[in-house]
């Protein structure tokens, strides 16, 4: 889970390089570096710890720079450090590395038996002293690079200097993304589009196993065989970094929460057509009409709304829904028939493990529908069906707007099954959908304003040392949710339950002022739901309650109450979800802690 950026042109390398850096810095944030030709030598300067320190290390060779690589690094081999940081170099070449070595360590063993020092803990290293030793041996980089393919086993995405041959970059990826781009001025490569979207809107995603080569003047593209390929670029509609990353709040995190009216809005009107469900030609009626059975996979929280999803897709259409993480779907041999169809959803479009499932998916001839936020990804190009979202970008680590407009994608995905199998008539769904418009006309923006009870419920938690949240029904998920969004930026133990659950065991570990936050939107569970709260109270839990502003059988039975703006039953997750995200920003902002990067996380996770 890095961030690769590159650059051979006439504009300066070295800031086109930081800048891209700091576009890619939710990638990972623990480590920066970059390695850059200066009068036709090379220069790498690294730094333990964020972009901007390198950016300040680099102030004395930024000019007269025209080539260069840089990376920002999430930890996977050995610990955060200007050791292990990116790029590893020898003598001869400069390498950053997106990916996993598998083989590194018995590579390493036969690298050092041949004499070979290294100085880091990480799998990078081996990679370019591999690539090192074959050069030595080949004299010729491309040769080299297919020789080093040959050896190295697992994901990668390597960006290459050979420090003998001046502005130039050489890649070449093996499930971990490479894009390349290109303008008048030069040529990029990257793992992410939004690294060089400022200078352009010329992209070519890299398929597995292609070597690119890139100088001031041309792009060279070869496969395997050493044999030139052709390129065929493609426009991206991504908007500029500058566009996407100002604010005017404390936190991007804070930013983006105000900002899902807006992104709710966007991907309604996207996916419908007078308030009723409008996709793609792809996804056509014959195939919605055949469906009897989805499968949905996903990470983190795509997965909870994968879990709403659920529920939506159930109680709209009636067609039986099985939810797994995706780091456990495709080893769990999953039994998928005639007539099924997987959704994968992913923020970012590059998940290992939700690529890993769709891929095994796509051997299977099983049809594979992704709901995703990005533009150009990887999973998107290797999907049967996309569903494209609208959130636009999100900064922040813990993603806030990019799920809630997952759910909305979800549930007018659900709407549409129903009206396809004569479970709702076209009339019915707009009367459901209707009720989804007045989520980002009025009750987000009531939830996001009227934060005073939100913000004494914080400064509660912030003093806590474990919190448990419970519901019933589709509010224990969202409890799943709000939990993990508590535990990512406060790094408070949290836990999520169903409500009826925490008796089976958690309940020994409620002591007195134990925060305990409820959940509770649905009626039917009202009387189940107060229960679950005495048997907390009774052991000194405090509770803090999110619910309808007239559910006053949970609030009289709370200590604090976060009210939601009353609504139709089945949109209670999108209200639910902004003010849970609200709870988890205040107490991370009284905590003090970093919001929008903490700790040992990364916004992409592109490795297992």
């Amino acid at each position: 889970m890095c961030g690769i950026i590159a650059y051979s042109g006439y504009e300066n390398a070295g800031n086109i390089i930081i800048k891209g850096l700091e576009a890619l810095e939710y990638r990972g944030y623990d480590s920066a570096g970059m390695t850059v030709f200066t009068e036709n030598k090379t220069v790498t300067i690294k730094t333990n710890g964020r972009v901007f320190q390198l950016k300040h290390k680099a102030d004395n060779i930024k000019e007269n720079t025209f080539c260069g690589i840089g990376h920002t690094r999430w930890a996977t081999h050995g610990k955060p450090s200007e050791r292990n940081a990116h790029p590893h170099s020898t003598e001869m070449v400069s390498v950053v590395h997106n990916g996993i070595i598998e083989n590194y360590g018995k590579l390493k063993e036969e690298l050092i038996k041949k004499g070979y020092v290294f100085v880091s803990e990480t799998d990078t290293e081996v990679a370019a002293v591999i690539l090192h030793d074959e050069y030595n041996r080949l004299n010729d980089p491309v040769k080299a690079i297919i020789s080093s393919a040959e050896k190295l086993k697992g994901s990668y995405a390597l960006c290459i200097i050979f420090n003998h041959i001046p502005d130039c970059v050489f890649a070449i990826k093996q499930d971990s993304p490479l894009i390349l781009g290109k303008n008048n001025n030069g040529h990029f490569i990257a793992s992410d589009i939004s690294a060089f979207s400022e200078y352009t809107d010329t992209f070519y995603r890299m398929n597995d196993g292609e070597i690119a080569e890139i100088t001031k003047t041309e792009i060279k593209l070869y496969n395997l065989q050493g044999e030139k390929i052709n390129i065929s670029w493609e426009k991206s509609n991504i908007k500029k970094n500058s566009e996407n990353t100002d604010k005017n709040f404390r936190h991007y995190m804070i930013k983006e929460i105000n900002e899902e009216p807006e992104a709710l809005k966007n991907t309604f009107n996207s996916l419908t057509n007078d308030s009723l469900p409008c996709f793609s030609e792809k996804l056509s009626d014959d195939f919605f009409n055949s469906i009897r059975r989805i499968h949905i996979t996903a990470c983190g929280t795509a997965y909870h709304a994968g879990l709403i999803g659920k529920y939506y897709i159930e109680k709209i259409a009636r067609i039986p829904v099985n939810v797994e993480t995706a780091g456990e779907f495709r080893y769990n041999e999953p039994i998928i028939g005639e007539n099924e169809a997987v959704i994968i959803i992913s923020q970012s479009g590059e998940t290992a493990d939700s690529l890993a499932a769709l891929r095994l998916m796509k051997k299977r001839n099983i049809p594979v529908i992704s709901i995703i936020n990005s533009e150009g990804s990887t999973i998107e190009a290797e999907s049967d069906y996309v569903i494209k979202t609208q959130a636009g970008r999100e900064v922040s680590v813990a993603s806030t707007k990019a799920f809630s407009v997952q759910i909305m994608a979800l549930l007018i995905f659900a709407c549409k099954l129903a009206i396809s199998n004569n479970r709702l008539t076209e009339n019915e769904c707009r009367t459901l959908l209707n009720h989804a418009e007045h989520l980002f006309t009025h009750d987000i923006e009531k939830v996001i304003t009227d934060n005073e009870n939100t913000l004494r419920a914080a400064h509660i938690l912030s003093q806590a040392k474990s919190v448990f949240f419970i519901g019933r029904g589709y509010d224990s998920h969202m409890a799943l949710e709000a939990s993990l969004k508590l535990k990512e930026i406060t790094y408070i133990n949290s836990q999520g339950y169903p409500a009826a659950e925490l008796k089976h065991g958690t309940i020994s570990l409620i002591e007195n002022n134990t925060p305990v936050v409820v959940t509770a939107t649905n009626k039917i569970f009202y009387e189940k739901i107060r229960s679950n709260i005495e048997e907390v109270k009774s052991r000194g839990a405090f509770i803090i309650s999110v619910c309808p502003s007239d559910a006053e059988i949970i609030k009289k039975a709370s200590d604090i109450s976060i009210d939601l703006p009353v609504s139709d039953t089945i949109m209670y997750p999108f209200t639910t979800a902004t003010a849970v995200q609200l709870l988890a920003y205040y107490t991370a902002d009284i905590m003090g802690r970093e919001i929008d990067k903490p700790r040992n996380l990364a916004k992409s996770v592109t490795v297992e």
